[in-house]
């Protein structure tokens, strides 16, 4: 790799020096990196596809693990690898975070010493009087929440057409295998490998006993049949709108990927035990 963009969240203490170091060392060693103009952004994007150079080659991002996935939904389907320098939290999307681990990034991403790893997203739609009236792809999750704080939600999810369940809960996570670490973790939901290929349904705070996780295969397609007034839905935490009585929402596995650089030699089990612990 020898051509770079930067994206360096800008409320993230430290993340605009990091950027000028990175910038730095990879000039001195006879790359390119561009850095994001955020004053140029639109619609609440960290980034502007049309400022990303045709030929760049690698995508670094400084922060935390949203920022890196907001980053790869602003860029999907241009097939750029993604790599993250760790400026937020746990951080399980992010590579690196102190300054000489990261300096080894950089000289590895120069040298080729990386291997690529395909994360698979879903896409989602909503269905209202016969019309799509919205849509848009998560890299962790898609999740049905509810509006009013103390009323809890009411859908329907058919698999493949099929019924499965009625629901009551506070909403319910769809998440992909990189987003089974993150609200799903939190709802109580299983963990799985990142590079499998599934979907994880986790009922948030169920009003049933018996309602669980379910791990289905990728290529099922959900449907969600809206009842009433009250439900939101979010991408990866963006708002997408509120949902009316009579609303299906359409989920499926994206033909959309996001491409991850990997450098670290650790199984995904001992990277999580280690973030589990601070290490």
């Amino acid at each position: 790799m020898n051509v770079f963009y930067i994206v360096a969240n800008p409320e993230k203490e430290g993340a605009a020096d990091t950027e000028k170091e990175i910038v730095d060392y990879l000039h001195s060693r006879g790359a390119k990196a561009v850095c994001q103009n955020w004053q140029d952004l639109l619609g609440g994007r960290y980034t502007q596809p049309s400022q990303v150079p045709e030929d760049t080659e690698c995508v670094i991002t400084i922060g935390g693990d949203g920022t890196l996935i907001q980053a790869a939904r602003d860029l999907a389907g241009r097939g750029i690898p993604f790599v993250g320098v760790n400026r937020g939290h746990l951080g399980y999307l992010t590579q690196v975070s102190h300054r000489e681990d990261m300096l080894s990034m950089l000289d590895a991403l120069l040298e080729g010493k990386y291997t690529l790893e395909r994360r698979m997203m879903l896409e989602g739609r909503i269905l209202r009087a016969g019309k799509i009236v919205a849509g848009d792809i998560a890299l962790n999750e898609i999740v049905i929440s509810r509006r009013d704080m103390l009323k809890p939600l009411h859908f329907r999810l058919l698999v493949n057409g099929e019924f499965l369940n009625d629901y009551t809960a506070d909403g319910m996570i769809f998440a992909t295998p990189t987003g089974s670490t993150a609200y799903n973790l939190s709802a109580g939901g299983p963990i799985i490998a990142p590079g499998a290929r599934m979907m994880v349904l986790t009922p948030i705070c169920s009003h049933a006993l018996n309602a669980r996780s379910i791990v289905l295969p990728a290529e099922d397609q959900l449907t969600i049949q809206v009842p009433e007034e009250g439900h939101m839905l979010a991408f990866d935490g963006n708002l997408a709108g509120e949902l009316y009585r009579g609303d299906q929402i359409f989920i499926q596995q994206s033909i959309v990927e996001t491409i991850l650089v990997q450098l670290k030699k650790i199984s995904f089990l001992q990277n999580l035990s280690n973030k589990m612990i601070g290490v």
